[in-house]
């Protein structure tokens, strides 16, 4: 979000947790042992620990530390997304609890207003959000939680119906970006003031400024106290995306994104020739490095709509390490980025940014267990699947 987190009370700390008790919670998580976490999770409350601090210094870490065993190849898909799931339902469980429902009552909950939280569309990524919403409520708020994936058209419904004081929009991956620019700007025709969040923003919030949002958080505690002295003001009644960014006439963006499943079978065409190990690939390999492909023209995109070199040649650099770690040479995306800027020669923007990530590969790979500001779901809601290869 564009505007300063004024804060006009301290955070809510926790109380201290039991020597041992995190990591204990950790292992049922990772286990997938939704039981055994949820008992860990509702045995500290009824040992004083408060709400708050258990939502964002114990389940948010254990799902941050998900994101970094996945990429560092320790766990796999299916484990992360179980170990996701029982994340959610401890949250359900925590929200449920007699001692943060008394709470809520007792402070007189919706208080201070009524707040939309919700994910733009295509962004699945909901756990972030359900932190803030779940926050918020304890902060007083009146919230409407509507999850992932919200498609704009209703999400404008939505706030036409109830007339919240803000929309709070999270976005985890980068590439949602453009989604997230449609619906901030939709929200604010309504008259409606837009708090933005997620990984997606980068670290200090520069997506979220150059986008329009009318305020910006790191993360849920962050958000919570922007809201304490009111919601943003209102934002202007007149306001035009493309004011928001001017070098999109050039057509670089939209030409990318609308030829992207050419773009994609060019470089599987000529990736052939030029990496001879897919020779030997199978037809699930094949699949995987078009996925792979696939990402990689969607960045770009991404990138040439923000005009951002950094989110392109971050993801690249990301993605080496990944393949690193999962024992799979990451020299078969040099090649791919020259036949990408072959096809691309005469958009000098594109050009660009595939220049200077071929540059940065040049350079040893990052640990894959970092992740590059706003290319994945970085913080407590991990990305699987991005750069993913055969």
């Amino acid at each position: 979000m564009s505007g300063t987190a004024a804060r006009s009370a301290p955070s809510v700390r926790p109380a201290a947790a039991p020597d041992g008790w995190t990591e204990a919670f950790w292992e049922a998580v990772a286990a997938g042992d939704e039981y055994a976490a949820a008992d860990a999770a509702l045995a500290a409350l009824d040992g004083g620990m408060d709400a708050e601090g258990l939502l964002l210094d114990v389940i948010a870490p254990a799902q941050a530390r998900l994101g970094r065993e996945w990429a560092a190849n320790r766990i796999t898909v299916a484990q992360e997304h179980t170990a996701t799931a029982v994340n959610e339902r401890v949250i359900g469980a925590v929200a449920h609890h007699p001692a943060v429902r008394g709470r809520r009552d007792a402070d007189g909950a919706g208080r201070r207003g009524r707040v939309a939280v919700a994910c733009v569309d295509g962004e699945w990524h909901a756990l972030p959000a359900r932190l803030v919403a779940e926050v918020l409520r304890l902060r007083g708020w009146h919230v409407d939680y509507l999850g992932a994936q919200v498609p704009t058209p209703h999400l404008i419904a939505h706030v036409h119906r109830t007339g919240p004081a803000v929309v709070a929009l999270s976005t985890s991956i980068a590439t949602r970006l453009p989604a997230a620019h449609a619906a901030v700007t939709a929200c604010q025709a309504t008259g409606t003031p837009v708090m933005a969040g997620g990984a997606a923003y980068g670290a200090d919030g520069r997506y979220a400024r150059l986008l329009g949002a009318d305020a910006w958080a790191p993360d849920a505690r962050a958000a919570a106290d922007r809201l304490e002295a009111g919601p943003p003001p209102k934002p202007a009644p007149v306001h035009r995306p493309a004011d928001d960014l001017p070098h999109l006439s050039d057509q670089e963006y939209t030409h990318v994104t609308r030829s992207a499943p050419m773009l994609v079978r060019h470089v599987m065409g000529g990736l052939a020739e030029r990496f001879p190990a897919m020779a030997g690939y199978g037809e699930q390999q094949l699949r995987h490095t078009a996925e792979d492909i696939a990402h990689i023209v969607e960045f770009l995109g991404t990138a040439l709509y923000l005009d951002d070199a950094e989110l392109f040649t971050g993801f690249l650099t990301w993605t080496a390490g990944i393949l690193t770690a999962r024992g799979v040479p990451a020299r078969s995306l040099p090649p791919a980025l020259d036949l990408l800027a072959g096809r691309l020669a005469d958009y000098p923007r594109a050009a660009d940014l595939l220049a200077r990530a071929g540059k940065a590969l040049e350079e040893p790979p990052s640990d894959s267990g970092g992740r590059p500001s706003g290319t994945a779901a970085g913080g407590p809601d991990p990305a699987p699947g991005q750069g993913r290869t055969a």
